[in-house]
């Protein structure tokens, strides 16, 4: 009369998921991948930091690579199949990242652009006078 134990923990390849977003924010100093499916949930995170990358060589296209490899490894188990491509930022990863989600296998439905750019909006500071 052994009673079966439910398990406890973590469900993560419960439910596949085939459609979500790919979001790359670039910056100078770091890359962070993140993927979420359609409702904005996230599935997968990872960043250069995140990679083992320290310093400045969290800025490189590397170190942008290897960031994406892991989410897109999270996102196959997944059973994922086509995504949406977002990226901001002005860093030296951005096209790396993309291209490494391109030679994934997923299909990307679209790529945009969502680098916030300001319509003149602050005051720059005063110029400096040396």
């Amino acid at each position: 009369m052994s009673k079966t134990i439910k398990r406890i923990g973590s469900r993560r390849n419960e439910h596949r998921v085939l459609k979500g977003v790919i979001y790359v924010q670039a910056s100078f100093n770091n890359t962070i991948v993140t993927a979420t499916d359609v409702r904005g949930q996230v599935l997968s995170w990872s960043s250069a930091g995140a990679c083992g990358f320290k310093g400045t060589r969290r800025g490189t296209p590397f170190a942008a690579q290897t960031a994406a490899e892991n989410v897109i490894r999270a996102l196959m188990d997944r059973g994922m199949e086509r995504v949406e491509v977002m990226i901001s930022g002005p860093g030296r990863g951005r096209d790396t990242a993309l291209r490494t989600i391109r030679r994934s296998g997923i299909l990307l439905s679209f790529v945009r652009d969502v680098t916030p750019m300001p319509h003149n909006g602050c005051r720059p500071p005063k110029k400096r006078r040396v």
